[in-house]
């Protein structure tokens, strides 16, 4: 009885998953389809796959997706490293030394409830000032002040769980708050700045709304790249599902290699023993 109910479970989670990435699949087999098959009615499932469209992307004059590709790595680890270097010491200063715990931090994670939308004049503004309009440095700029309260809240609830007794004893051997933070909290730390890290890779590589505002040509991503194939003559769905297949294996890949972490990170503090 209980084999037959795990088959029965698990045959219910693969047909609610098989619904849910409907979309996905179809863009999958839409840049595998001819331009034929794409617009036939009704809708070919059994068809002769081409790599044409995967060609179009990469090689086509007038789309460099490889640069968007390279400014979307270059974007989200960026990105992923500042917000871990800034959000340690920070949660840190709030948890340990009381830095900031009554005005700081509610202000800090007081934005993140704002639409972003509200951000998006006075970034232009200030960027076009500063020489950062179109430069992947301001995207990282925006992106960082965009994920850094989720990233100080998930920072701030790993170092709860750490027992101040460790960092008493090694004060007593003499280390500095500098040393405690890097050589003692941060190892300790290690399924916390995963989760953060990779959530914040996710989010950077997922922008479009400030890509659109900022970058025009220079500093283009994959999510703004993809669009580029909607033109005044039509829209190249087969370019178009071509480009967005490629453009979802960066993260896919580091989700996957990395879920690990990511699942321990969230789910620590959760069960107390």
């Amino acid at each position: 009885m209980k084999r037959k109910k795990g088959w029965t479970v698990t045959g219910i989670v693969l047909v609610i998953a098989l619904f849910l990435n409907i979309p996905l699949l179809n863009t999958i087999l839409t840049s595998l389809k001819t331009e034929g098959d794409i617009s036939s009615s009704p809708p070919k499932f059994v068809f002769s796959p081409t790599m044409e469209h995967f060609e179009n992307v990469l090689y086509a004059a007038g789309y460099n997706f490889p640069k968007f590709l390279l400014n979307s790595i270059l974007l989200s680890v960026s990105t992923s490293i500042l917000v871990i270097l800034i959000t340690l010491p920070s949660a840190y200063s709030i948890v340990r030394l009381g830095f900031g715990t009554k005005r700081l931090m509610p202000l800090a994670t007081g934005i993140r409830l704002f639409p972003p939308i509200i951000f998006a004049i006075p970034y232009y503004m200030m960027f076009q000032a500063v020489g950062l309009l179109d430069t992947v440095t301001g995207l990282v700029l925006i992106n960082i002040f965009l994920n850094i309260p989720l990233a100080l809240l998930i920072m701030i609830g790993f170092l709860q769980e750490i027992p101040k007794e460790i960092e008493e004893s090694a004060v007593m051997d003499g280390a500095s708050v500098f040393q405690i933070l890097w050589r003692i909290i941060m190892p300790l730390m290690g399924p916390g700045v995963a989760s953060v890290g990779i959530l914040t890779f996710i989010f950077s590589w997922n922008d479009y709304l400030f890509a659109v505002i900022i970058a025009l040509s220079e500093a283009t991503p994959v999510t703004l790249g993809a669009t580029m194939f909607i033109t005044s003559w039509g829209i190249k769905w087969g370019d178009i599902s071509a480009a967005t297949v490629l453009s979802i294996l960066p993260p896919l890949l580091f989700t996957f290699f990395a879920q690990k972490y990511l699942v321990k990170g969230l789910s620590a503090g959760s069960v107390k023993g």
